[in-house]
């Protein structure tokens, strides 16, 4: 079986775990916690980073920072996970959603303004696939209205933005190294901070409500509990294997848009025969090799496409289900349809994509597909 994820190691993973063990320090925020934040401040110029257990959690964290209120409302895509909505909802936030882009699965910012309401306080952004949204359009809104920006990044590791990387451009973003991302450390996530007035009370929230961090640097005498948080903060283990994935980040990209520019090079004649729809990069944004995709006429020529490709020992799935249509949400949308959306959630396939594909895998991933469709 192809599988249509496997975990990158670099070799170094299970050295730096032991090194965090040997020193004595495994609970969070040590050397190997430090050594990570360091690496993403200094790569992509966020103001200040907090690693997290996961990019749920960073999400959570920033939803905190908020303020958020029950009866607030947030905007955000439909087209999306779960989490990127429920650390929302847990501070008692309205959920208002937004449609994909006819062409991308990326939130459609033309329809943004017309769902702000006296009750809106925050604009969340996905990064669908690592692919940036129009980020000069949202930030225009935001101001005009005085909204908040959280970019959910979970995808967008080394993504950019008319030169800017992704994560860098919000309030305040979260990104994922669960262990189908780019670089991982098998769950895991980071919390990254572009106004300075955030920093403080972040770093609170992320030590469980107190001022530890603080007073470990010798600026309180004491610590105690300061406001509301929980435990964010990963163990020296997760940040040692984090570590040993960010020194060959180059590589591993490198390699993973290798794989994802085949793909749609040997695809294109399906996309022009009007079979496929394939990953659209506007030119305001990158590829960062996160994911390669293709949209199906129908849901039912995906399942088709899906069993045809098992069959022939090749795993791909679909992604995401609306979440306006969800079981936990549904008698909460305001009934707007969202055809877009629906139609990513009945359509999108994914294709086996990681550093050890090797070529003659692939082939046969290209290989599988095309004769599928010679018979359509």
């Amino acid at each position: 079986m192809i599988r249509f994820n496997k975990p990158y190691l670099s070799g170094k993973e299970l050295y730096y775990i032991s090194q965090a063990i040997n020193n004595g320090r495994t609970a969070g925020n040590q050397a190997f916690t430090k050594k990570c934040h360091a690496f993403f401040q200094e790569k992509y110029g966020f103001g200040k980073v907090l690693l997290t257990t996961s990019c749920t959690d960073a999400l959570e964290m920033a939803a905190l920072l908020l303020r958020l209120q029950p009866g607030d409302e947030v905007i955000m895509p439909s087209y999306t996970f779960v989490s990127t909505a429920n650390a929302f909802v847990l501070r008692g936030a309205k959920i208002v959603f937004a449609d994909s882009l006819p062409d991308e699965p990326n939130m459609d910012t033309s329809t943004i303004e017309a769902l702000i309401t006296p009750k809106t306080k925050a604009i969340v952004v996905v990064h669908y696939a690592g692919v940036a949204c129009n980020m000069d359009v949202i930030l225009e809104i935001a101001d005009k209205h005085k909204l908040f920006v959280v970019e959910d990044a979970a995808q967008a590791i080394d993504s950019y933005y008319k030169g800017r990387p992704l994560g860098s451009i919000g309030d305040i973003s979260a990104f994922s190294f669960h262990e189908t991302k780019n670089i991982i450390s098998g769950e895991g996530g980071l919390l990254a901070l572009n106004k300075e007035k955030h920093h403080g009370r972040a770093e609170i929230i992320w030590e469980k409500g107190t001022n530890r961090s603080a007073f470990f640097r010798g600026e309180v005498d004491k610590y105690g509990w300061v406001d509301v948080g929980s435990s964010f903060l990963p163990s020296e283990m997760i940040a040692a294997f984090l570590y040993a994935q960010l020194e060959h980040l180059q590589e591993i990209q490198t390699k993973r848009k290798a794989i994802w520019e085949r793909y749609k090079k040997e695809l294109t004649p399906l996309q022009t025969s009007g079979h496929v729809g394939l990953p659209v990069v506007p030119d305001y944004a990158t590829n960062n090799g996160h994911m390669f995709y293709m949209t199906c006429k129908d849901v039912k020529e995906r399942t088709a496409l899906i069993q045809h490709l098992r069959a022939n020992d090749i795993h791909a799935v679909f992604h995401y289900l609306s979440l306006h249509t969800s079981p936990f949400y549904a008698d909460k949308h305001d009934g707007r349809e969202l055809p877009h959306t629906d139609r990513y959630t009945n359509t999108l396939v994914r294709l086996p994509l990681f550093f050890e594909l090797t070529d003659e895998q692939q082939s046969k991933v290209i290989d599988t597909i095309t004769a599928f469709y010679s018979k359509i």
